[in-house]
């Protein structure tokens, strides 16, 4: 049985020193990373042809428009003073979802107005309205 057991040592060595061996190797390459570069690859590429589009809608019809530019990575304000109350909600209601299906971000910069963002687009600061 002595020579069978070296034959199988041969054939099939024991797995459990390449275990420590990939581990030793995978700790080596490990490399601690500076607050710099935790920081730096945080922020995203902008394009430097980054457009926005202003909107003063006068129905609901216009909100799809509105979720194309979106979509096309486009920031959008949107100015809704020429709606009526219900459609101005309906409007905003509509632009929501478009925008949580983007992970974009929307902000009221105004009494009527929010500006509407893709995922692309940063927005810092707010507007305190009190």
């Amino acid at each position: 049985m002595g020579f069978l057991n070296k034959l199988k040592d041969i054939v099939a060595p024991v797995v459990e020193e390449e275990e420590e061996v990939l581990e030793e190797v995978s700790m080596k390459q490990e490399k601690p990373v500076s607050k710099y570069e935790e920081t730096s690859s945080k922020v995203p590429n902008v394009n430097p042809n980054t457009q926005m589009v202003l909107f003063e809608p006068r129905s609901f019809d216009e909100a799809e428009e509105i979720a194309r530019h979106l979509k096309q990575r486009r920031a959008c304000v949107v100015n809704l003073h020429k709606l009526q109350r219900d459609y101005a909600q309906r409007t905003i209601d509509f632009l929501t979802g478009a925008v949580f299906a983007l992970d974009g971000t929307i902000q009221r910069i105004a009494n009527n107005a929010i500006l509407l963002t893709p995922s692309s687009i940063g927005v810092e600061g707010e507007i305190d309205f009190e």
